[in-house]
């Protein structure tokens, strides 16, 4: 089978972060979910009972809406084959969503999977904006990998579980040694 078609893209590295969030529910750790896409079928074919043909209802916000032990936090997935990362992957609805979701203390994130590179980054909303108003300024229309924090990756391989709460914490301790947040 092959993963090549736009309609599967990230698909995978989503199934992984679905597994993810059922181990933080079934364990008391986290309750985290998916957050399906507004559509109205247009055509559905009558033998597999699939929708073949639809549109959008109005725009998404992002994948992922949750808490994690009282911290609230909503994230989108994204995959990236290059070692750039087009901002255009990245809507502008969905930067106001999570600039809205900061200011109302929770805390907004990508995870974005290098799937060349086998690397998963937290990209964390304040250094997406950061990324997002340079562009806006008209800087750069991407991001290049090395101008990522080196701390926010992490090497998968084989294992079934994204442990994105260990970004959070990580992230929440530097906010507040930075003085961003308060303890």
């Amino acid at each position: 089978m092959s993963f090549k078609s736009r309609g599967l893209r990230g698909s995978l590295f989503e199934e992984f972060i679905n597994e993810t969030n059922d181990y933080y529910r079934d364990n008391g750790i986290a309750l985290v979910h998916k957050i399906p896409t507004p559509i109205t079928p247009i055509d559905i074919d009558k033998e597999t009972k699939h929708i073949t043909l639809a549109y959008f209802d109005q725009v998404s916000t992002v994948d992922y809406v949750g808490v994690a032990q009282g911290v609230p936090l909503c994230f989108d997935c994204k995959e990236c084959a290059e070692d750039t990362f087009p901002l255009h992957n990245v809507h502008e609805h969905q930067v106001r969503y999570m600039a809205d979701f900061e200011k109302q203390g929770g805390i907004a994130f990508l995870l974005i999977y290098y799937t060349k590179r086998e690397m998963i980054y937290y990209m964390n909303y304040p250094e997406l904006a950061f990324f997002y108003e340079r562009q806006q300024k008209g800087g750069r229309k991407s991001i290049a990998f090395s101008e990522l924090d080196p701390r926010n990756f992490h090497k998968h391989g084989d294992e079934l579980y994204i442990n994105y709460l260990e970004f959070i914490n990580d992230d929440l301790e530097r906010r507040e040694q930075e003085g961003q947040i308060e303890s």
